[in-house]
């Protein structure tokens, strides 16, 4: 028995916890209530969130910029303030 937790289980009352029982008292209807270990599950898929909730907000970001530059292109073109030609060089 190395760990408390193997103390508590078989039934061994730990001497720092038997100091604070209180004179008189029957041992063996003592309950010794131990604090539930940590679960980790609830940060981790708030940190998953984050980040996927991260990139989509980057990606709509990329999304609108896109789009607004198309937009600023086409305008600057149609009032003639700007031009762009694509070559296509034909290889036989």
């Amino acid at each position: 028995m190395q760990m408390p937790e193997d103390q508590l289980r078989a039934g061994h009352i730990p001497a720092d916890l038997y100091r604070h029982i209180p004179a008189g008292t029957d041992v063996r209807k003592v309950v010794i209530v131990q604090e539930a270990p940590r679960s980790y599950k609830g940060p981790i898929v708030l940190s998953l969130v984050i980040i996927a909730g991260s990139v989509a907000v980057l990606l709509v970001i990329a999304f609108v910029v896109q789009v607004i530059a198309g937009a600023a292109v086409a305008v600057l073109s149609a009032t003639g303030g700007l031009s762009y030609t694509i070559n296509r060089s034909k290889h036989q």
